[in-house]
């Protein structure tokens, strides 16, 4: 059976997340401890809040050191996406930005708020594949998937997927056995549900 550990970041959308993989037939953990983790077939990464607070949280857990390491597959998911990227413009006082886990190049950017487009970035919006992956398997180009966000990683040769809120950003991305989804699939119906049971039949 598909043994899932989500880390336990903190975030606040651990149980609707857990609740969606038991959905899908996996068995799901919610843990911090590092032996569980790398035994794990599975690991998801999710992440609601501020950059700083949730990097601080894996650093006292010393999940910092252990997540760019394991070689399962894993899913970012959010914020949890945002921190595979080497750094985050969302700063703290004293600091000009947020050092994160640095597994994929790149540095995560303020969403543009204007009038006609505030941020945070909350709603359903579309999605523009731009390269074939199995993450997205059946998933078709302007399909629905629902964003919470005010930071977004610019598009790159890691995008997998872009979305568009003023500009165009990565709503998807893969790093190798790293992935990572901008939206959150456990909120976004059906398509949400295809992503995470594409990511469960990954195999490493």
């Amino acid at each position: 059976m598909t043994d899932v550990v989500v880390i336990d970041s903190g975030g606040a959308n651990l149980a609707s997340l857990q609740f969606a993989l038991q959905r899908l037939g996996a068995r799901c953990t919610v843990s911090a401890d590092a032996d569980r983790i790398r035994q794990a077939t599975h690991v998801l990464l999710p992440g609601v809040g501020a950059a700083h607070d949730t990097m601080s949280r894996l650093r006292a857990q010393r999940l910092d050191t252990l997540i760019p390491t394991l070689t399962q597959p894993l899913l970012g998911i959010c914020l949890g996406m945002q921190l595979l990227y080497t750094e985050s413009a969302e700063a703290t006082a004293g600091t000009s930005s947020t050092r994160t886990l640095g597994i994929i190049p790149g540095r995560v950017e303020k969403l543009l708020a204007t009038p006609q487009q505030p941020v945070p970035h909350m709603g359903w919006n579309q999605l523009e594949p731009l390269r074939a992956d199995p993450l997205f398997e059946g998933i078709n180009t302007g399909e629905h998937v629902y964003f919470v966000h005010s930071y977004a990683a610019p598009l790159s040769e890691n995008t997998l997927t872009a979305s568009e809120y003023g500009s165009r950003f990565t709503a998807a991305v893969r790093c190798g056995n790293f992935c990572g989804v901008q939206f959150h699939p456990e909120r976004s119906a059906g398509t949400g549900a295809r992503v995470l049971a594409n990511f469960l039949a990954q195999k490493y």
